[in-house]
């Protein structure tokens, strides 16, 4: 296993351990567990190897050992034990918001519910709403909450499906060049859309039989849903369905074209086609009878008068039109972004330091990296009183100091609390090089409220940016209600930055939104919101919605040098 799944595993050993009711303590110290095992990070099977995991902080003997077991193994008795001791559906439950450990055992102790459907049910009869601990609003938030859960349930992120894609591609053409010709991922992972249900992949080879045969047969393929020598569908051990398409070589440039969609993309291009008399399917391109040979997508769209579509762009807003314009933008790209911004550390609730995440952001290829603890209100997150942003400080000039071929900058992310006003006074906010508002708390509020909560935030001159502007998690929470229309308009009058914010459970600003800023002037900022080193890696999702939303370099704060970056943060104030 690897560090995160070792993670997830203590998490919901803790878990189980709660809704069992068992001593708190020893629930808190697996999640507590979890938590230094992130923060081991990619190094855990070495320290596991070496034999010193109870060197670290809250790992004990038994803990320690568990933890080897899991590494080395793939596999915990304690833990498949543990989990067989209470119904399965009392853990889907701790998927829906506002269901945790202490109520998931109220409603199976009192009322005897174990799966998601009895305790729907159960709601739809009021029977929640007079049980104690609970009440009329948490009723209803729980059935929210089952209806999300519905909503979302077989879809995954595609960070998720990224990585499983990747591995499944890098097991085929290992197969090499004889039985692989081409190969790539389509669907909706290749657009990089935030969240997909399963993953295509396409291939030419001129052995079908054989490479479905290794196809259904790899270590993470947990069941074959139909197996044929063009078309095999199986089930990952993720939970992910996964297709594998296999046509003929001079076939590749069309499958691949078709099966990327979307589908309103591909009726666009199909009417195209007709309107200069011809036909395109999966299989080719065709004039009348006769067959036009394309080695690629990019002579598909030449053939119909278009410039090459980025996957990104192929969802029928607008790119058809710009491609025969020759309009369409040049998209960011990851080498363009040159510094990586909120990144939190140990002085708040991050995993690593300061040297840490700008050493790993230098690996990176960054030239300047911005600091961003939580204010004082976040005080779940261990957010910065003044007294701490001074220490800091202090710490980054020295830092600085010492550091080569990388500036660390003193940034904060500030709380935006109720009534608009900032978690600092402005004599704080005047030491920051930058300042990230951030609304955290009363996500309930009506539409009108937050909309003027952050107008009012974003009139503060000493506010950069907005992160996270709408506040959802991605197969968990939907955006709070917000008038983004008006905000973005407040945007471009006040030079403030909306973030992308790249953790892959939020990517917010949605990309749809992306594209609404470029064209109102707003310029955005590609952050990872970083907890830990691992995490500075995820400026990638990012980079994958800023493309989706038509943006290129020229859109994203940090892709700056730092001198110019400088300039823009003075500019604003």
């Amino acid at each position: 296993m690897d560090t995160k799944e070792v993670a997830a595993v203590l998490k919901e050993i803790g878990t189980i351990h709660e809704i069992r009711g068992e001593n708190p303590f020893k629930s808190r110290s697996y999640i507590n567990a979890a938590r230094t095992v992130e923060g081991i990070g990619a190094d855990l099977e070495a320290v596991v190897r070496g034999g010193t995991l109870r060197e670290y902080k809250g790992i004990g003997e038994a803990l320690a050992k568990k933890i080897t077991e899991l590494v080395t193994t793939g596999t915990l008795d304690y833990y498949e034990k543990l989990r067989a001791s209470i119904p399965a559906g009392l853990l889907e439950m701790t998927r829906i918001p506002g269901m945790g450990p202490k109520k998931i055992k109220a409603v199976h102790d009192k009322l005897g519910l174990s799966t998601v459907g009895e305790l729907e049910y159960a709601c739809r009869e009021n029977r929640l709403a007079v049980l104690e601990g609970f009440g009329a609003k948490s009723q209803q938030k729980i059935l929210d909450g089952i209806e999300l859960l519905k909503r979302f349930r077989e879809k995954h992120l595609y960070s998720t499906a990224a990585k499983e894609a990747a591995a499944l591609v890098e097991a085929l053409v290992s197969l090499g060049p004889r039985l692989i010709k081409r190969i790539s991922v389509a669907g909706s992972l290749r657009r990089r859309k935030e969240v997909i249900k399963d993953i295509d992949i396409v291939a030419s080879s001129p052995r079908p039989a054989k490479v479905m045969d290794f196809f259904t047969g790899l270590e993470q393929v947990e069941g074959v849903i139909a197996k044929g020598e063009t078309k095999s569908s199986v089930r990952l051990a993720s939970g992910i369905n996964s297709d594998l398409r296999l046509v003929p070589d001079e076939q590749f440039p069309y499958a691949l074209m078709y099966l990327t969609g979307s589908k309103e993309h591909n009726i666009a291009v199909r009417t195209r086609a007709k309107a200069k008399v011809y036909k395109i399917n999966e299989y080719g391109l065709f004039r009348g009878e006769r067959s036009i040979k394309c080695k690629d997508e990019a002579a598909i769209y030449e053939k119909l008068g278009l410039a090459y579509i980025p996957p990104e762009l192929r969802e029928e807003m607008g790119e058809i039109e710009a491609a025969e314009k020759g309009e369409l933008p040049a998209l960011v790209e990851e080498r363009d972004i040159r510094g990586i911004l909120h990144v939190h550390t140990t002085h708040s609730d991050g995993l690593n330091t300061i040297e840490q995440m700008a050493k790993r952001a230098k690996e990176l290829g960054a030239e300047y990296l911005g600091i961003a603890e939580h204010s004082r209100s976040a005080q779940y997150a261990n957010g910065l009183s003044p007294q701490g942003v001074t220490q800091q400080h202090d710490e980054i000039d020295a830092l600085n100091k010492k550091l080569k071929g990388i500036h660390v900058l003193k940034g904060i992310e500030v709380d935006i609390l109720a009534d608009g006003k900032l978690d600092y006074p402005d004599k704080v906010l005047a030491t920051f090089d930058f300042v990230i508002a951030a609304v955290h708390s009363r996500f309930t509020m009506s539409e009108a409220d937050v909309t003027e909560r952050i107008l009012t935030a974003m009139r503060n001159p000493y506010v950069t940016m907005l992160a996270h502007p709408t506040g959802r998690l991605l197969l968990s929470r939907e955006a709070y209600p917000v008038d983004m229309a008006r905000i973005i308009e407040e945007a471009a009058q006040l030079g403030v930055v909306l973030e992308i914010n790249a953790n892959p459970h939020r990517l917010d600003l949605d990309w749809r939104l992306c594209k609404v800023a470029k064209e109102k002037g707003v310029m955005l900022a590609i952050n990872p919101d970083a907890h830990r080193v691992e995490c500075l890696d995820d400026v990638r999702y990012g980079v994958g919605i800023a493309r989706k939303g038509w943006l290129g370099p020229a859109d994203i704060l940090n892709t700056r040098p730092l001198d110019e970056f400088m300039e823009l943060l003075k500019a604003r104030r």
